[in-house]
């Protein structure tokens, strides 16, 4: 047994390569992240298996290897690049004599030096207590103590272990209470904006693929943009006109990594939301990141993992000013609708054509309905007038108003439901076409 160390900046980094993984691509990511925890990096330990050790990970020849080169180097953490069991972790911790994290621990710290707001802090030192509380073991001496003595505190007492998980157990569900609270406030701000018939466009993507600097070019923000990994945690919202002069609430959300820690989306879950529930998502990439590909599909496993991937989502290629053969313009898909916006927000470049491809991917898609209004619906029939909504219309001979009007279903329920009619119950698109205001 040892005392695990508190803390420690110097790392040997270990990454292994396995079968169909992008070995280079992903230690350079990986040398990134560590960088952005602030680690001070000594060594980059490779290798190869086909399998992971079930007791090290790494197999003892490898773990003997690391033992060295920590006790050589002085090193005061081993990060892996791998998700890591608790018994592997364990295990590693007693051969090395160094302190050992796992990718997702590393993540976790770096969100941990990122959150700045009240609501991100909660949902990182949760994501934290879920993480360590499956790494609470017998294998630190300072966890087999008995606590001490006293009057009304003699006897077997409660060891420093069992002492620790009670104390998390009992933090968790403080924090869980809490971002229940802001799950529910931000549930109801996004009720609001559905009502006011407000949009909302998320901007989601890879982490360092550019997604502040865009919201800070399209919106006149100052929200903090850097090229490193996970910048930003916080998600932000700001209005912004689109060309056609409408208003949309445009949102700056946390950055996607591949294999991000499930304890840190379930965290997460209340920010997420924003994407799972937006309007529209702009899907940013590195436009010069030549394994865009990839993370393109990474942030796609992403969005299905949080229930966003039914979501419509436009693809907006930033940074094009790093490659000679870009210009900014729109690509369209089969239907003719835009897919693809090719910008640079650093430069400024096509954010005109970005404003007008969102507008066009947000006009809703028009219902033709049969509607029966009575003579006292004058004004609601009036309001479809305006929105020349009306295809055709017959009267009876009670005054009643046969209507065929094709528009946004959604849109036709609000108005029927203010002047009290019922609505017509299954919509049928007919076709995309521009509503007057």
């Amino acid at each position: 047994m040892f005392e695990r160390p508190k803390a420690g900046q110097k790392a040997l980094l270990v990454h292994l390569e396995f079968p169909g993984a992008d070995f280079e691509s992903d230690r350079q990511e990986f040398i990134e992240l560590a960088r952005s925890a602030g680690a001070e990096i000594i060594d980059v330990i490779g290798g190869s298996r086909r399998d992971p050790d079930p007791g090290l990970f790494v197999g003892s020849g490898k773990a003997q290897e690391i033992a060295d080169a920590v006790a050589a180097s002085g090193a005061e953490l081993v990060i892996f690049n791998h998700a890591l069991s608790p018994s592997q972790e364990r295990n590693l911790e007693k051969i090395v004599k160094a302190r050992v994290l796992d990718r997702a621990g590393l993540i976790l710290d770096i969100f941990a030096t990122r959150a700045r707001s009240h609501e991100g802090k909660l949902q990182v030192e949760l994501a934290q207590l879920n993480h360590v509380a499956t790494r609470l073991v017998r294998g630190w001496t300072h966890l087999e103590r008995q606590r001490g003595g006293g009057i009304g505190l003699r006897g077997p007492g409660e060891t420093q272990l069992e002492m620790d998980r009670r104390l998390i157990r009992e933090r968790i569900g403080t924090l869980k209470r809490h971002l229940e609270a802001v799950r529910g406030r931000r549930a109801q701000s996004r009720a609001a904006r559905m009502r006011n018939d407000v949009p909302t466009v998320s901007l989601v993507g890879y982490t360092n693929a550019g997604k502040s600097t865009l919201f800070n070019a399209l919106t006149g923000d100052a929200t903090f943009a850097s090229s490193q990994l996970f910048a930003t945690l916080d998600t932000t919202v700001r209005r912004l006109a689109v060309k056609t002069g409408e208003t949309v609430l445009l949102a700056d959300t946390v950055g996607f990594i591949r294999d991000l820690p499930h304890d840190l989306i379930a965290a997460f879950r209340a920010t997420l939301e924003e994407a799972r529930d937006a309007s529209l998502l702009l899907h940013v990439v590195d436009a010069a990141d030549p394994e865009r590909t990839t993370r393109i599909r990474q942030v796609e496993e992403v969005l299905g993992e949080i229930g966003a991937d039914e979501v419509p989502r436009l693809q907006v290629f930033n940074k094009i000013d790093l490659r000679e053969d870009e210009t900014p313009r729109i690509e369209r898909d089969e239907e003719g609708r835009p897919a693809r916006v090719y910008v640079s927000a650093r430069q400024g470049l096509g954010l005109d054509l970005l404003r007008e491809a969102i507008a066009e991917r947000l006009q809703p898609a028009l219902q033709e309905q049969e509607l029966v209004l009575p003579p006292s619906a004058a004004r609601l029939r009036a309001q479809l007038f305006t929105h020349h909504a009306i295809r055709a219309e017959a009267v009876d001979e009670q005054g009643n108003f046969h209507l065929r009007v094709a528009m946004p279903y959604e849109r036709l329920r609000g108005l029927c439901a203010a002047a009290g009619v019922l609505p017509p119950p299954s919509p049928h698109v007919v076709e995309e076409w521009e509503l007057s205001p």
